[in-house]
C-alpha cells in the first residue's frame, strides 16, 4: 500500500505571529518554524499502517526552500521519501489553492491513501483535506479518532457529542487524523541520519501543470484586507468584597457594561 501523508511548517506555536504589513501574509521567516504538531499524528498513522499491511509511507510537503529542515524532520520519523512542492508563485495561496495544489502533487505520487492532520497551528481553518478530497474526487473522512483499513475499505470512527460515528469509504480516500488518535513516536538518532539521505521529489508549479495565475495570492478567493496589531494588555480593575454585597453589585455592572451578561 502507498500512503501519502501531508506535512506543513508552521511558526513555533509558543512564537509571537505577525502579519507582514507589505502583502498582509504570515510572516514565517520572523519566528522559528517548525512542524505542524498536528501532523505528527498523521506521519505516526501512516507508519503504523505500513508497519502492518507493507508499503511505502510519502511525505508531501507545500513551502518554499526553507521547509526542508520541516520535510527531514518528518522524514526521520520513518517514511520513505518526500515531495516538496516550493514555487515563488505559492505564496500567498488560501485554502482552495493549497488545496488545489496539494491534488496535483498527489495525482502524481498516485498513492492508495492520503492521510492529513486535521488542521495547521497556524490557520487552523480545518478545511484542506475536505478541499483535496474534493478535487480529487476521492471520498473525505475527516476528524479520524480511529483508523483501519482493510484491503481497499478505508474505515474511521469519528469522535461526537454523543459517541462515534463509524464512516466507511472505497480507497483511494483522504483522511484527516486528530491530535490523540496515537501517541506520535520520536524519531531515533539512527532516524535522523537516515533521513537525510532519503530522496526528495521537488515540484514547481510548471511540474504540477498550474498556471501561476490560478495559484498563490493571485489566485486567491479571499485576502486581509486590514489587521491592527493587538494592543498591550492594561492593567485590570480590581474588585473588593467588603461583606456588605456592593462588590458583587460593582462586578454585575461591570459585566453589563462590556456587554458579558
Amino acid at each position: 500500500m502507498k500512503i501519502l501523508v501531508t506535512v506543513k511548517r508552521v511558526p513555533d506555536t509558543a512564537a509571537e505571529k505577525r502579519l507582514d504589513p507589505a502583502d498582509k501574509t504570515l510572516d514565517r521567516e520572523s519566528v522559528e518554524t517548525i512542524m505542524n504538531p498536528v501532523d505528527e499524528y498523521a506521519v505516526e498513522e501512516a507508519l503504523r499502517l505500513k508497519e502492518a499491511a507493507g508499503g511505502e509511507v510519502i511525505v508531501l510537503c507545500m513551502g518554499p526552500a526553507s521547509a526542508l529542515p520541516t520535510i527531514r524532520k518528518a522524514l526521520s520519523m520513518g517514511p520513505d521519501s518526500a515531495v516538496h512542492v516550493h514555487d515563488d508563485a505559492l505564496h500567498g495561496s488560501d485554502v482552495l489553492g493549497t488545496a488545489k495544489v496539494l491534488a496535483a502533487a498527489i495525482r502524481k505520487v498516485e498513492p492508495d491513501l492520503v492521510v492529513s492532520g486535521s488542521e495547521s497551528t497556524d490557520a487552523r481553518t480545518s478545511l484542506v483535506a475536505s478541499a483535496v478530497a474534493e478535487y480529487l474526487g476521492w471520498p473525505g473522512l475527516i476528524g479520524a479518532k480511529q483508523l483501519e483499513v482493510d484491503g481497499g475499505t478505508v474505515r474511521i470512527h469519528r469522535e461526537t457529542e454523543t459517541g462515534y460515528d463509524v464512516l466507511e469509504a472505497t480507497g483511494p480516500a483522504v483522511v484527516s487524523v486528530v491530535k490523540g488518535i496515537n501517541e506520535p513516536r520520536y524519531p531515533s538518532f539512527k532516524g535522523i541520519m537516515a533521513a537525510k539521505s532519503r530522496p526528495v521529489t521537488d515540484y514547481g508549479l510548471a511540474d504540477l501543470e498550474i498556471d501561476p495565475g490560478q495559484a498563490g495570492a493571485a489566485g486567491a478567493t479571499c485576502e486581509v484586507v486590514d489587521f491592527t496589531p493587538r494592543p498591550p494588555r492594561q492593567a485590570g480593575q480590581v474588585v473588593k468584597d467588603s461583606g456588605d454585597g456592593a462588590a458583587a453589585l460593582e462586578l454585575a455592572e461591570f459585566l453589563a457594561s462590556n456587554k458579558f451578561i
